[in-house]
């Protein structure tokens, strides 16, 4: 040993038995190894899945945030657009919000969040940015319900804006369409034609649009021509209208109408 520990003699020894033992000691330590490593597979799995969880519901969050936002959005065009409306108007208006809708087959009626307390009176016209959407028919303190220009009970007085044929425009319980009757095979009116409310009857203003002609038949067996048209206003999808006092309606009477800045409310 004192040689050996002068002079290196059993070094070669050593060495061969430690390359003869190491084997032994990788299969002694390998359980314990294999239990560190199966440990940390676990663990990252565990880690790896709890982050992919909260990842997706950062995603789901996000995804709600954005609808949120793009609702919003759509929300804040569509007041603007019915405010950029407003200022083409010379009468008094007021912007109200859908509450509910009538579903029943044919009919066409919405409830709207004005009613009057808010000055809103009985047969008042209703637009929205496209053009004339009903009237009100009936009323209450909070709220008042409208029936749509496309409703079967409905019909609106209306002329050709290309030449001022006048007539009138009924619904028919479809939520796209109007019917327009009563016009000879004759009259001037061709598909495209845009009519507009004509004033008569004393509900709506005239000038507004309330249809776009798309379909017309001539038949020479039929005293009349069979004419559909389009509304022009967005019936089904508007969520805001607007409430318009062809002169400023209060206590029954009529008087001059105020300037759209000055009656313009939320």
């Amino acid at each position: 040993m004192a040689l050996d520990h002068r002079q290196n003699h059993l070094e070669g020894i050593r060495s061969g038995l430690s390359l003869l033992i190491y084997p032994l000691q990788y299969i002694v330590n390998l359980p314990v190894a294999a239990t560190h490593w199966v440990s940390d597979s676990l663990s990252s799995r565990e880690t790896l899945l709890e982050e992919n969880d909260r990842l997706k519901l950062q995603q789901t969050l996000f995804e709600a945030r954005l609808q949120k936002l793009q609702s919003l959005k759509a929300e804040n065009q569509r007041l603007r657009e019915l405010l950029q409306s407003s200022k083409k108007i010379s009468e008094r208006v007021l912007i109200g919000e859908l509450l509910s809708v009538d579903l029943e087959p044919f009919t066409r009626q919405i409830v709207i969040n004005k009613g009057s307390r808010n000055e809103v009176y009985l047969g008042q016209p209703l637009m929205d940015a496209g053009g004339a959407m009903g009237q009100i028919v009936h009323l209450g303190l909070f709220s008042s319900t409208a029936m749509l220009i496309t409703d079967a009970n409905h019909a609106i007085p209306v002329q050709v804006n290309r030449n001022g044929l006048r007539a009138i425009a009924l619904g028919t319980g479809a939520p796209d369409k109007l019917d327009i009757p009563y016009l000879p095979i004759s009259a001037d009116i061709v598909e495209g034609d845009l009519l507009t409310t004509s004033g008569l009857g004393g509900r709506f203003p005239a000038g507004y649009p309330v249809a776009v002609v798309t379909e017309i038949i001539k038949d020479p067996t039929l005293p009349y021509a069979v004419i559909s048209a389009m509304p022009t206003a967005r019936l089904e999808q508007a969520r805001e209208v607007l409430l318009i006092w062809p002169t400023q309606y209060k206590d029954g009477q009529a008087t001059t109408a105020q300037t759209p800045s000055e009656t313009v409310q939320p």
